[in-house]
């Protein structure tokens, strides 16, 4: 399976702790064969002075939806990520991993809404430049 992730962060380190996401991504969860550049952005959904770095990254491997996404939301939390966001209610983060997109075997786009659990594909990411244009440029190499 092929999934389209977004990773964000705004305390700390930014770009080490993603790259750092990454690396556990890798380890514990699938193949990350490209990412994006770096893009940087002013919070989305709620104020704070801290700005977002983020990327978006191709990630390969033969988990299921719901297994990828326990696993990145382990990460996040072995990365310092103590809470969730709920209901819009947005803060910042030292990591956030948002699954985008997931393709099946044979380049289907999977569609899957489980609750509030996982909406695949994302339902705002083409609302978001710091989603839309990193995964553009993914997209493009």
């Amino acid at each position: 399976m092929r999934y389209y992730l977004s990773l964000g962060s705004n305390i700390g380190d930014r770009e080490q702790t993603i790259r750092q996401a990454i690396r556990l991504m890798e380890q514990q969860i699938g193949t990350i064969p490209c990412c994006s550049s770096f893009y940087y952005s002013a919070p989305w959904g709620f104020d704070s002075e801290n700005g977002f770095c983020n990327v978006c990254c191709l990630l390969e491997t033969t988990m299921p939806p719901l297994e990828v996404l326990a696993a990145t939301q382990a990460i996040e939390r072995a990365l310092g990520r103590t809470r969730k966001s709920v209901n819009g209610q947005y803060s910042d983060r030292t990591i956030d991993i948002d699954l985008i997109q997931a393709f099946d075997e044979q380049g289907k786009e999977i569609v899957l809404q489980i609750t509030n659990t996982l909406i695949l594909p994302h339902p705002l990411w083409e609302k978001r430049d710091f989603v839309r244009i990193p995964l553009q440029e993914l997209r493009n190499k």
